[in-house]
């Protein structure tokens, strides 16, 4: 990347890198579903790409303020696509307060993104309660730990996980031994696509782009999607 300096208060990038997917994206050459479609990219990506699970979450409160971070995605179901977090987290009361969300996934490595829109709901406590059990015991003890997104002291955290520790009788980390249960403030969200975008990148940044587009009216457990190719 190249980087002017213009002025003592200014930035200024001047490269231009030149993508290039040798595979085709038009919407003839997608599947029929873009959940399905997602599954087939995601699976190549495992294969080049660091962290293809990171992706990140655009939340908007009731008043219009938007606000986005880098999450983890966990699973894509029939639904949606799901992700764990801190039920009184700032992204949690977010989506409480305004029910829709978008996601996006950037694969450097093979020059690929997806774009995700749609609304948001609460996965059953049974399916936070799988995933929070499948989750190494350090990470268990850091959700009891962390009121997420809220203001703390200098060394705060440290004392409360020590806490934590004393309360579910852990002595040793490295023996996953211990029943740490799941918080009642802590769980999964399922974010349901009404709109799918994959972009391919492309020389000259005439970049392809399908986007699927929830067909209104279909339900959400039978999906019927319309698909068009969009401009660079």
């Amino acid at each position: 990347m190249d980087v002017v300096i213009p002025a003592p208060n200014k930035l200024k990038v001047t490269s231009h890198r030149q993508y290039h997917t040798p595979d085709p994206l038009s919407p003839n050459a997608v599947a029929p579903s873009p959940l399905d479609q997602f599954r087939a990219w995601f699976t190549e990506a495992q294969g080049a790409v660091l962290e293809p699970e990171a992706m990140s979450l655009s939340t908007v409160t009731a008043s219009g303020v938007p606000s986005s971070r880098f999450v983890l995605f966990k699973e894509l179901d029939e639904r949606g696509f799901v992700f764990y977090t801190n039920y009184n987290s700032r992204k949690s009361k977010e989506l409480l307060e305004n029910p829709r969300a978008a996601l996006a996934f950037y694969w450097r490595e093979v020059h690929r993104q997806v774009r995700v829109v749609g609304r948001v709901e609460k996965v059953s406590k049974e399916q936070s309660e799988e995933y929070f059990r499948s989750r190494p015991l350090g990470s268990r003890l850091g959700a009891w730990a962390s009121e997420q997104s809220s203001v703390v002291g200098e060394g705060e955290v440290k004392i409360w996980l020590q806490q934590v520790k004393e309360r579910f009788h852990v002595q040793d980390e490295t023996i996953d031994t211990v029943d740490v249960p799941l918080p009642e403030f802590w769980g999964g969200w399922r974010v349901v696509p009404d709109e799918i975008e994959f972009w391919s990148g492309q020389p000259s940044r005439l970049h392809d782009r399908v986007r699927y587009l929830r067909v209104e009216g279909s339900s959400e457990n039978e999906s019927q999607w319309k698909i068009d190719r969009l401009s660079p």
